[in-house]
């Protein structure tokens, strides 16, 4: 897998970092663009996964967006394409960015990468054989701070939210903004950086690979409520990272309380 993600990102991704043109951007709603890159990415993983593994699915995020039906297959087994994770920070010429790829079956990840090109560093895990990262199995660390650090979206929150959490995070976290990019944020949150995210979104693409790879290297992702995070249940809002379960069970309590 590491081949063929790097072949792609050096291929068509880093060729057009920062030398994007216009007419190689288009808006698929507002703050949230699509490119050139996203396409080809998207349509040469997906020729080369299907060949790799006839008669499983490809979902991937461009097709999702064009055509929803393309959702019906995250119940069976299938690939999960994100070609260009942090498009937005792709087109502003700024990092991080990167492309994530998960295997799913029956509604869970069972297997996950997470590349960043710029570093060439992969992140992967296989369900139930640990975390890796460029191929040396890791363990979650948190940051160690004395405020554990808390990134979160704010993005999709409403006013009434973004009040609420700075009333009941604020004073027990360091908060900081997350990256645009879950393939960095999910390291960050295992590799001492950050110690709890939250999301409002979960879509697939962004977090099948993450949350499974995250919970391998025994950090804890899930929903608000506790329970596990299914790629074809992408409807649900809340979920939440953490570099560590004690982590993530003292932040849910004081985000719902």
């Amino acid at each position: 897998m590491r081949d063929l993600l790097r072949f792609a990102a050096q291929r068509s991704m880093l060729p057009r970092f920062r030398a994007l043109a216009d007419a190689d951007i288009e808006m698929k709603g507002k703050d949230d663009p699509v490119t050139v890159v996203d396409r080809e990415i998207e349509a040469f993983l997906g020729d080369a996964l299907e060949k790799l593994a006839p008669g499983v699915a490809v979902v991937g995020e461009e097709a999702a967006a064009a055509d929803e039906s393309v959702l019906d297959r995250l119940s069976q087994a299938c690939w999960i394409i994100d070609p260009l994770d942090g498009t937005a920070n792709f087109t502003a010429g700024k990092e991080p960015f990167g492309i994530i790829v998960a295997l799913a079956d029956a509604g869970e990840a069972v297997a996950g990468w997470l590349y960043d090109p710029i570093r060439a560093r992969l992140c992967h895990t296989k369900r139930g054989e640990g975390a890796f990262v460029d191929g040396r199995r890791i363990e979650a660390r948190t940051t160690g701070e004395t405020s554990p650090v808390a990134a979160i979206s704010r993005m999709f929150l409403t006013d009434e939210e973004r009040a609420l959490v700075d009333a009941r995070l604020a004073d027990h976290y360091r908060l900081v903004e997350i990256p645009r990019c879950a393939a960095e944020q999910y390291p960050r949150l295992a590799l001492g950086e950050n110690d709890v995210s939250s999301f409002k979104r979960s879509l697939p693409w962004d977090h099948a690979a993450g949350v499974l790879w995250l919970n391998e290297a025994g950090g804890k992702a899930a929903r608000l409520d506790g329970t596990a995070y299914r790629v074809d249940a992408h409807d649900r809002m809340g979920l939440v990272g953490a570099s560590s379960p004690a982590i993530w069970d003292a932040f849910v309590e004081r985000a719902l309380n």
